[in-house]
């Protein structure tokens, strides 16, 4: 008999819950289970080598754990430094999570863009790439937020986030070139559309943001449908299970942050640095 498309959803932290919500909407009957390695959070902070090892290694267990159908990479940093390497080592597809430049260029008015991300996705030449090839007629202010993505967290485990701290953290991508505001500004780590709301507050002035989440849950949509789903499978990882590398976060984490998301189980996996 077929049976519902299984997806893991694999992040740093809690920062992949925003593509949850585009997955969820897309896809209503899919089982998701959500795998954060909170023992190596943030990735940002990684060097490159060190991180590429540390990911094939976790994404090893994950997959014997879960043996889900489609990958989807809800970490910006993960995807641009990782994501090639992951294709070439498992056999089952990966969706990843890059800089969405290419509609942002697009949708620009004022040919002035900002692009907020973790300092490790800044330095990425993948990054560079998508700039000098979509947005290569645009002015790009391309800020690696350092604290952006730990305020996310605080704000899932029911802190509440400064909003001087969150200003400090953005204002660099809202900057002016030859009088003409920046009037788009990418979201380009998952933990960024958590703070959405508040980011919105604090803005010196309004733009469009964009969120690359609806895009993610359409091409997962799009891979599962070529995907054959009548194996049996049988797993010890239930739907809407959260799965941890470390116990540590466990408790503010889970309760606050992804209860909301619809994952009510934990299991604590140990992966250790």
């Amino acid at each position: 008999m077929s049976r519902s498309p299984r997806i893991l959803v694999f992040d740093s932290g809690a920062g992949g819950l925003s593509v949850v919500h585009a997955l969820r909407k897309q896809l209503p009957d899919a089982d998701l289970i959500y795998a954060a390695d909170t023992a190596g959070f943030p990735y940002g902070k990684w060097a490159e080598v060190l991180l590429v090892r540390r990911i094939l290694r976790v994404m090893r267990d994950l997959l014997e754990l879960v043996k889900p159908d489609c990958v989807v990479i809800g970490c910006n940093t993960a995807s641009t430094l990782a994501l090639d390497v992951l294709r070439e080592e498992f056999q089952v597809p990966f969706v990843g999570t890059v800089p969405a430049i290419k509609p942002a260029a697009a949708q620009t008015k004022t040919g002035v863009i900002g692009v907020l991300a973790t300092p490790g996705t800044v330095r990425r030449e993948y990054t560079r790439t998508l700039i000098h090839t979509y947005a290569f007629h645009c002015k790009v202010m391309l800020h690696g937020a350092p604290r952006l993505a730990e305020l996310a967290e605080i704000k899932l485990a029911g802190g509440a986030v400064d909003p001087d701290e969150l200003l400090a953290e953005i204002s660099p991508v809202f900057r002016k070139k030859g009088g003409a505001p920046a009037d788009v500004v990418v979201l380009g780590c998952t933990h960024y559309p958590l703070l959405l709301d508040e980011m919105q507050q604090v803005a010196p002035w309004p733009v469009t943001w964009i969120d690359p989440a609806p895009a993610i849950a359409r091409r997962t949509s799009s891979i599962l449908a070529d995907v054959e789903k009548t194996r049996a499978d049988a797993v010890d990882v239930a739907q809407d299970t959260v799965i941890l590398t470390s116990q540590g976060q466990a408790t503010d984490i889970v309760p606050a942050g992804f209860a909301g998301a619809g994952f009510d189980k934990l299991r604590i996996v140990d992966i250790p640095l």
